[in-house]
This record gives structure tokens, sequence and C-alpha cells, in this order.
């Protein structure tokens, strides 16, 4: 019987896994550990394999009807780490047939002056941008010459339940805002940004996995308007009923600072111009040929504060 292998099981990873699973699909999911990121799911198969082992990875798929990319390795790592990664997800897409589904981001675009449209060239300079566009560049090219089937989901910053700690409306705001306490955000709170909701990038993953029109090129998950970090965090707070919230922001020197210490905010000077200026993106393509839409923002906001709630308070919270 076949069935959809997700490799990863992060916030996205985890959401496509159980999106499939509810759907009566059955489900493989390869990590490094094999074990489940939170509560198991009935009908999810874990199974424990470096994913860029490329022979291990093409066993892993043979039988798989869709292969969907959801892995990253820590953002310090990229650069040394994704080239394998992606070399390993194109090889086992090409001998087990399965449709190649990559869960890509924003940063191949670089600094840009308008929304992102999937026209746009890759033309990020950065190291984290290039190894990005890179990945997507080498699974297209396999498409073209008929090798694999291959299809790019690009999200802005992930918002929602089972965003954690790589999210900027997740552990570094969330908890102190249901607190009624003061959040320190990157660069200016008041520009523009697009938050693409988690259960839209899952529900999008698997969508363009059965649209044969859709392979072959990039799509932008449908995504909400775009609202500042301080607009999110004033409808977050009401939400929680909190009261009104401080939103400060971080200033660049001890940033520059903390970066001497830590990998990771070393690591975010490459893309913080995404939060010195205006960073949305256009799902319009997508809209026109398909069916999943952007959740709600007020359904998105109730269900990013309940989730919130009962992970740190329990389940009496809700």
């Amino acid at each position: 019987m076949s069935f959809h292998l997700v490799v990863g099981h992060g916030p996205a990873g985890a959401a496509t896994a159980r999106l499939l699973a509810e759907q009566g699909r059955r489900v493989r999911v390869v990590t490094r550990t094999g074990r489940p990121a939170g509560q198991a799911v009935e009908g999810v198969e874990h199974l424990a394999l470096d994913a860029s082992d490329p022979a291990g990875l093409a066993q892993a798929a043979r039988g798989a009807v869709a292969l969907y990319g959801c892995a990253a390795p820590p953002l310090p790592q990229w650069t040394e780490r994704w080239p394998a990664l992606n070399s390993a997800l194109c090889a086992a897409a090409e001998d087990s047939g399965a449709v190649l589904v990559m869960l890509g981001n924003l940063y191949g675009y670089g600094p840009v002056e308008r929304p992102m449209t999937e026209d746009l060239p890759l033309a990020a300079t950065g190291p984290k941008g290039r190894v990005r566009a890179a990945a997507w560049e080498q699974a297209r090219a396999l498409h073209e010459a008929g090798r694999i089937r291959a299809v790019e989901v690009r999200a802005s910053d992930f918002f929602g339940p089972g965003v954690t700690d790589g999210g900027h409306l997740a552990a570094r705001a969330m908890p102190g805002l249901l607190k009624g306490r003061s959040v320190a955000v990157l660069g200016d709170p008041d520009t523009p940004h697009s938050w693409t909701y988690l259960p839209d990038v899952a529900r999008a993953l698997v969508e363009v996995a059965g649209e044969e029109s859709a392979w072959g090129r990039a799509w932008h998950v449908p995504t909400t308007p775009a609202l500042s970090v301080r607009s999110m965090v004033d409808r977050l707070a009401a939400e929680a009923g909190t009261g009104p919230v401080a939103v400060r922001r971080l200033s660049p020197v001890l940033l520059g600072v903390a970066g001497l210490f830590s990998p990771l905010l070393r690591e975010l000077r490459e893309v913080r111009y995404q939060f010195d200026r205006p960073f949305t993106v256009d799902a319009s393509a997508y809209e026109a040929e398909f069916a999943v839409r952007a959740t709600p923002l007020a359904e998105q906001l109730a269900a990013t504060v309940g989730w919130w709630r009962e992970r740190l308070e329990g389940p009496a919270a809700r």
C-alpha cells in the first residue's frame, strides 16, 4: 500500500503528518531519533534515519506517492548541511518516483522593495539565502530534465499552534505576553510583515502534492495581509485578555554583542533586513489556482493563544 513520507518532524513536518493522518493516509516520518516531537498520532510511523544519507532515504521512500521535505539543519549549519540533505531528497524522489514537495522560505529572494511574488529572481547574496535558492534550483533542474517531479511551497515566518523556539511570535513573545509583560523584538516593530499560519502551510503542502498542475514551480502559501509585530502583539494580547503589552525594539548594539556569544543571533544578522523594512508576501498566484485559503486572522489568534495557554498552564487553562 502506498504512503506519504514526511522528512522532518519540526512544526511544519508534524503538522503535515497529522493532517495526512486525519485524511486517512498512511504516513511515515523520518527523523534522526525516530521519535515523535510531541504526542504520537495514530497512523503515523516514525523511522530513525539521517535524511542526508541518500541510500537510507531512498530505501525509506520506496513505495511513497509523495515526499515532503520539511527538515532543516540548525541555522548556523545551513551552508554546510543543506546541500547533502537536498541531494538526498532529490535522489530519493528519483529512485521512488514520489512527488518531491519542498518546504521553502523567502530568503532566496534577498532584500526586495515590493511584495514578494514567485516570479522574482532568486537574487539573495547572503549564504543562507543562496543555499535555499540553490536547493530549489537543483530540484527544478531535475524536474525539467524529467528525472523527478518537484514543487516548492514557500512560507513567510511561521505563526500559530506548534511554533515554538524558531518563531518570532512564539517562545520569544508568547510566555511573557500571556502574563502582560513587554515583548522584545528584532528590527522595527511598526514595519509591515507577513506571518504564515502553520496549519495553512501543511494544507498547502498536501494540496500541491496531489495537483499535477502545481508541479515544476514554486508557490507561496496563502497568508493573511501583512501586519507589524506591534499590531500582532496587540491582537494577541487582546485575545488573551492581558491588556495592552509594551513592545520594545532590541538594541542593534546589544544584538551585536550577544552575537559574539550566540551562534543563532550571529546568523540572524543576514536576515535582519526582513524586520527593518516591509517584508510582505503575495500569494495571489496560488489562490487563483488552488483551494487552500489563509485561515481568518481571528481564528489564528484564538487557536494560538489557546495552544500556548495549554502548553504553559495545562489543559485547565483553556
